[in-house]
């Protein structure tokens, strides 16, 4: 599907023909019947010394009594320099206008300001056709998401599932374009594009788990999108995954897909469903010169995972409002690329746990040595221990030349991992984790993220790197694995769960002095 070039081969105005027919492209249709989903192109009348070209979304072959044209754009004008960016700056528009918000966003839809045209513009500019062109299918395909899933019949929806967004699945990892276009654009509209996208597989997703259109359907691996860069001494990655999209590690057999759901346990996963974890790392570094090497010092500046409702009304969930995965464990990596063979090698600051642990000892020893005849001694010995715990356990482990910072997730009750337990592992810690959001003890804020900051987890890591590499730019690794898990909060139900998604990027590291922050 290569409608870019398609759009770019459109005539100018002299060779469009008499007519003014509409040249068509299809971009869906059935196996089974005539039914498709088409794009076409016509020349706005009236316009005979410049080509003024609408585009329009039609459907073909279904009943007569849906509207045959679901969307028209605005008109372009084909002699401009950029003939499309009107069209790119809509779809854009339209996209962001319609996406999921979180609830208590501080930044509402209706508040969103026009999107510019320079960053739209310079991605144009700055890629190639072919890397243009996947992603502005991936634009069309959010766009029609909107069109044929949510504003028409079923009928088309199901066809847009079957053979327009599966057979393009793809596109919604199409790389560094992507990458330039969200940071461009800035973090709010960034948001609003990733939670579309969001939407759109945990829809997908849900009818692959019912079991519709599965002969259509390919396997699918773990989706997660994610992108790193490299800024003012930050290395920042920001991670995106629907929840239903991550690999699935720990969960009750008893309660598979096999069974038959009580209504309330539908609902409840229905609303667990409609769920993304969107996740910023982001590490400080820093390079120091000497006489024999050179010194790379890395540590936690912020970690941030919220796991965001995809939801459009803040009470759409009623009692399940509270419901939501939270994470569990967190294990970042950063280090040298594979094989590197410049690093003399690597300093921690931070040693293995060993907690304190206080003991009380209490000896009684009694008596009796009166006239009787045989004397009576009694002894009572009385031990406690008293240790103390925290939820969140912080480690640092090496990798080969890479660091690992990790975080761990306990139940404070029982010292149990939430992670990794399963109710063959004895405990439970459900009964820890109930009302998890409130209370001035709970291990979450207020809406059930997570941040992990270098107040408490910000100790410096090293490298100590040959002096030959002075002067160059080396590519780094910068990766990180998140586990969330869900348990009941306050709804009563057997329901538990946990899943994970991975992510590993490439990030700059300048060696050139005078060019540190």
């Amino acid at each position: 599907m290569d409608i870019w070039s398609w759009m770019c081969e459109l005539p100018n105005s002299a060779d469009w023909p008499d007519s003014n027919s509409p040249f068509t492209f299809q971009l869906t249709s059935s196996q089974q019947d005539e039914k498709s989903i088409l794009l076409k192109a016509e020349r706005t009348s009236g316009s005979n010394t410049e080509t003024l070209v609408t585009f329009s979304i039609c459907l073909q072959g279904f009943n007569s009594q849906y509207k045959t044209t679901l969307w028209v754009s605005d008109t372009c004008l084909l002699s401009s320099n950029k003939p499309f960016l009107p069209l790119l700056m809509q779809l854009l528009q339209e996209i962001i206008s319609r996406s999921p918000i979180a609830y208590d966003s501080t930044c509402p839809r209706s508040q969103f300001p026009k999107l510019k045209p320079e960053p739209i513009s310079w991605i144009i500019d700055t890629h190639s056709p072919e890397s243009f062109s996947s992603f502005f299918n991936l634009v069309l395909l959010c766009r029609l998401f909107w069109l044929c899933v949510c504003d028409s019949h079923f009928e088309v929806g199901e066809l847009y599932f079957n053979t327009l967004l599966a057979p393009n699945f793809n596109l919604l990892s199409c790389g560094h374009v992507v990458r330039n276009f969200l940071i461009s654009m800035g973090v709010d509209a960034e948001l609003c594009f990733m939670r579309t996208i969001g939407y759109m597989v945990a829809k997908w997703l849900m009818l692959r788990n019912m079991g519709v259109g599965l002969q259509l359907l390919t396997p699918l691996q773990s989706f997660g999108f994610s992108y790193a860069m490299e800024s003012h001494g930050f290395w920042i990655l920001k991670g995106f995954a629907p929840i239903l999209s991550m690999t699935q590690t720990r969960f009750d057999n008893k309660l598979g897909q096999g069974r038959v759901l009580e209504a309330k346990e539908s609902v409840l996963r229905y609303v667990l469903a409609h769920q993304q974890l969107e996740a910023v790392i982001q590490l400080e570094y820093s390079v120091g010169f000497y006489d024999n090497f050179i010194q790379v010092n890395v540590r936690v500046e912020n970690l941030r995972f919220h796991v965001v409702k995809l939801g459009f009304n803040k009470n759409d969930d009623g009692e399940y409002t509270d419901e939501t995965y939270f994470p569990s464990r967190i294990r970042v990596w950063v280090g040298p690329e594979v094989g590197a063979t410049y690093v003399a090698g690597l300093s921690l600051s931070r040693s293995t746990e060993n907690p304190d642990k206080e003991m009380e000892n209490q000896k009684v020893v009694k008596g009796n040595f009166g006239k009787t005849k045989a004397s009576m001694l009694k002894a009572k010995t009385r031990t406690s221990a008293r240790t103390r715990t925290r939820n969140w356990r912080w480690e640092q482990d090496v990798d080969g030349n890479a660091v690992i910072f990790e975080a761990i997730l306990h139940d404070d009750v029982n010292g149990l991992e939430v992670a990794t337990w399963k109710p063959r592992s004895g405990g439970n810690p459900k009964i820890g984790l109930k009302n998890r959001y409130t209370g001035g003890s709970r291990v979450f804020n207020k809406t059930g993220g997570l941040v992990l900051a270098g107040d408490e987890y910000g100790e410096w890591v090293s490298w100590r790197v040959s002096k030959e590499m002075e002067g160059s730019v080396l590519k780094w690794r910068l990766g990180g694995k998140v586990w969330l898990s869900y348990f009941p909060n306050d709804v009563k139900s057997n329901y538990f769960e946990t899943r994970c998604v991975d992510w590993c990027q490439e990030v700059d590291l300048p060696l050139i002095l005078g060019k540190q922050i």
